[in-house]
């Protein structure tokens, strides 16, 4: 195209936007077409199907907001405007569509102009509902079959389906140092792993006990287990940064018996080495009486690395208190405990109003044959010998 027509078109397409801002959209219209037979960009199309919008032209927006995407596929107010048009149309479901692939490029809304924002947010709605409309569906088409496998384990089944929905999004193993591969992602593993974990549940009196003695006796032992150094980015952990609302007893730290500890929880230490815990050096096990604040909650975050699982074992239980891990959430209860992959985005909640106490250890994944563990404590061994060295 040569300049001449270039300056032209683009005169016109001034002229358009002029005319929509007075409300003119047949004139806007007229110059639009003449500009688009020059020169088509996103932006003039999208003036075009504003133009159509406004005399009432659904069907043609769209066809206009559709050569739009063909010139940028992710372009989002194209997407955000053609969502908007098929949910007037009343075609729901093809706009929960639109408005997703609209959703997963939309700019930060703080940069947005306050309609935007607000339409952005009109179209999360619209996916939300369409999902939640979506699990009905499924739930109900399969309800019959499922009741013919009642007696058998189906929460891997029902979180496909949530899913596979868009209710929930799928959890991934996300280790901040090493990911081992081929491990599967368990939120929550079998009992049937730990042969040994009855053992520890029956213990729970006897731990407890030693618990709020050394909790009493020996307050400053209980420190806080959140503490960044000055200049190191705290980003989700700026509330318990330092703070006593999430404090921790260490009977064991990266792979260091701390012998006063112990020695004043006797019986604990005694527990903790009859157990099969990760003995690795520099790294594991930690093992530790974990205190949570009345109406405190731990933020969403990810452990070092797959090849270990962490115990929980709660000890005092003053009233209601989550955890989540992935898709599943859980309440603790005494006698109680259970085994799971830390590297799963997890958060914490202590609903109650006086503090939460559990005993945290860690554990090899029962996946992982005796040579794999040998090796990969040499492998991150080596590691942090290298980088230790200049």
């Amino acid at each position: 195209m040569n300049a001449g027509n270039q300056s032209e078109a683009a005169t016109l397409a001034r002229r358009a936007r002029d005319a929509l801002g007075r409300r003119d959209a047949a004139g806007a219209l007229a110059l639009l077409r003449q500009a688009e037979a020059l020169e088509s960009s996103v932006e003039l199309l999208l003036d075009k199907a504003l133009a159509l919008r406004m005399l009432g032209e659904l069907a043609q927006a769209i066809e206009a907001l559709d050569a739009a995407l063909g010139l940028d596929p992710q372009d989002f107010l194209a997407l955000l405007s053609k969502g908007a048009l098929l949910e007037r149309l009343g075609r729901n479901r093809q706009s929960v569509f639109v408005y997703k692939a609209a959703i997963a490029v939309a700019p930060p809304v703080q940069g947005l102009a306050p309609g935007l924002a607000a339409a952005l947010e009109k179209a999360k709605q619209t996916v939300a509902a369409g999902s939640e409309a979506l699990v009905t569906h499924l739930e109900s088409t399969v309800a019959s079959l499922r009741l013919q496998f009642a007696g058998e384990d189906l929460d891997r089944f029902d979180e496909s389906l949530e899913i596979y929905a868009g209710r929930t999004r799928a959890f991934v193993q996300q280790p901040l140092l090493l990911h081992y591969p081929r491990l599967p992602a368990i939120p929550f593993f079998d009992r049937n792993h730990f042969p040994w974990i009855t053992d520890l549940e029956a213990a729970t009196p006897t731990i407890r006990e030693e618990m709020i003695a050394a909790r009493d006796r020996r307050l400053e032992g209980f420190v806080p287990y959140i503490a960044y150094p000055p200049g190191v980015p705290v980003n989700q952990w700026i509330e318990l940064n330092h703070s006593l609302k999430w404090s921790t007893f260490f009977l064991w730290l990266n792979g260091v018996r701390q012998d006063d500890a112990c020695a004043l929880c006797p019986k604990t230490a005694a527990v903790l080495d009859s157990l099969p815990m990760a003995q690795q050096p520099n790294y594991a096990p930690t093992a530790m009486f974990s205190v949570l604040d009345p109406h405190t909650k731990i933020p969403p975050h990810t452990g070092s690395t797959n090849t270990r699982l962490v115990v929980h074992l709660p000890l005092v239980l003053p009233g209601p208190a989550r955890f989540r891990v992935g898709n599943v959430t859980r309440p603790w209860r005494m006698g109680e405990a259970w085994v799971f992959d830390d590297t799963i985005e997890h958060e914490a909640w202590n609903d109650a109003d006086e503090s939460r106490a559990i005993l945290i250890f860690d554990v090899w994944n029962p996946l992982l044959s005796d040579a794999e563990k040998a090796l990969i404590s040499a492998m991150m061994t080596a590691r942090k010998a290298y980088e230790s060295q200049p």
